[in-house]
C-alpha cells in the first residue's frame, strides 16, 4: 500500500483527507505527524501561504524519504487588512499544543478585534494552499500546488460543534450555517481545504 505523509497532527485534517480519498482510501496509508516522534519541527519563515507549504512538505519528505503533502491556511478578513491571513493559527499568541485552547483563543481575539464592526463590513475569505512533494527513487522531484478560496463572513458569536480552527464563526457564501454547523460531508465539498484537496486528490491518484 503506498504511504503519504500527512503534514499535521491534527485529527480532523487527517480524517478530511481520508474522506476527499473516498473510494480510494484503502490504496493509500496516510501518516500524520504524529507517526514520526522524532521528526523536527518546520520553521514556517515564508510570508505566503504557498511558501509554507512548500517548506513543510519538503521537509518532511526529505525527513521521512515518503511523499508528503502539507497545507498551509489563513482567514482573510477584509476589515482587518486581511489579517489574520498566513498568522490565523497563531493569531492569539498561544504557544501550548492544545489545539482546542488556540481555536479558542484565536476566535476570541478575531471577534474582539470586530466587536465594533458591522456585519455588512465582516467579510472574509479562507484560503487554502496544498502542496505536494515527493522524490522518486531515480531522484527525480515531483511537486505540485492548488489553492482553493471560499469567500463568506464572520458572525458576533461561534455556533456549532463540528470543524475546528475559526470554523464556529465564518459563514460561507450562500450558507445560513457556520462550517461548525454544517455536516462534514457538505464542508468537504465547499470549504477552501477541500477544493485544493479534491484537485490535488486527482493529481496523486495518477502520480503515486
Amino acid at each position: 500500500m503506498q504511504q503519504i505523509v500527512l503534514a499535521t497532527k491534527n485529527h480532523g485534517k487527517i480524517l478530511e483527507f481520508q474522506r476527499l480519498l473516498g473510494k480510494h482510501a484503502g490504496e493509500i496509508k496516510v501518516l500524520g505527524l504524529s507517526d514520526f516522534p522524532d521528526l523536527p519541527d518546520v520553521e514556517e519563515s515564508g510570508i505566503t501561504l504557498s511558501e509554507n507549504a512548500k517548506l513543510k512538505a519538503k521537509a518532511i519528505s526529505d525527513f521521512t524519504n515518503l511523499p508528503a503533502l502539507a497545507d498551509d491556511s489563513g482567514l482573510f478578513i477584509d476589515a482587518l487588512n486581511s489579517d489574520p491571513g498566513i498568522l490565523s493559527a497563531r493569531w492569539g499568541g498561544y504557544q501550548g499544543s492544545n489545539s482546542a485552547i488556540r481555536d479558542q483563543i484565536n476566535i476570541s481575539k478575531v471577534l474582539d478585534q470586530l466587536k465594533h464592526v458591522r456585519f455588512a463590513d465582516r467579510t472574509a475569505q479562507f484560503k487554502a494552499v496544498v502542496y505536494f512533494y515527493m522524490k522518486k527513487n531515480n531522484g527525480v522531484i515531483i511537486e505540485k500546488e492548488e489553492l482553493g478560496i471560499l469567500p463568506g463572513a464572520i458572525i458576533t458569536e461561534p455556533r456549532g460543534s463540528g470543524g475546528f480552527g475559526y470554523d464556529p464563526i465564518f459563514v460561507p457564501v450562500g450558507f445560513d450555517q457556520t462550517l461548525a454547523e454544517i455536516s462534514p460531508e457538505v464542508k468537504d465539498e465547499v470549504s477552501h481545504r477541500g477544493i485544493a484537496m479534491r484537485a490535488m486528490t486527482t493529481f496523486l491518484l495518477s502520480n503515486l
